[in-house]
């Protein structure tokens, strides 16, 4: 099944991430008491907010429940794995950069 596209947009209220995604309002925020990396943000009258990182996830969510047929606790385990992957794989490019700067910090007070 394609993946649906998401419009070149900042914010989305439910009711267009439910369009994207194909689900009923009542569904996205069952989703968002079971995966508490999904917690859009409130706008200043109360409505929730996405961003297109959330539509992604939400879209992410979905495939593991409904195409893939994981259960809500199978499928926090897999998002649980993807963090744990990318952990010491972002720890290691950020000791990198952090060795360049401060390589780069000595460089500019040695010329001052």
């Amino acid at each position: 099944m394609p993946k649906p596209q998401i419009p070149d947009k900042l914010f989305f209220k439910i009711g267009e991430v439910c369009e994207i995604v194909g689900v009923e309002p009542y569904v996205l925020r069952f989703w968002e008491t079971e995966f508490p990396f999904l917690a859009p943000q409130k706008s200043k009258s109360g409505h929730r907010v996405y961003k297109k990182k959330d539509v992604e996830l939400v879209l992410k969510v979905k495939e593991l429940l409904y195409d893939r047929g994981f259960t809500i606790a199978g499928a926090r385990k897999q998002f649980s794995k993807a963090r744990t992957v990318q952990g010491p794989q972002r720890d290691a490019v950020l000791k990198q950069v952090r060795s360049e700067l401060m390589d780069i910090l000595t460089l500019l007070r040695r010329k001052t």
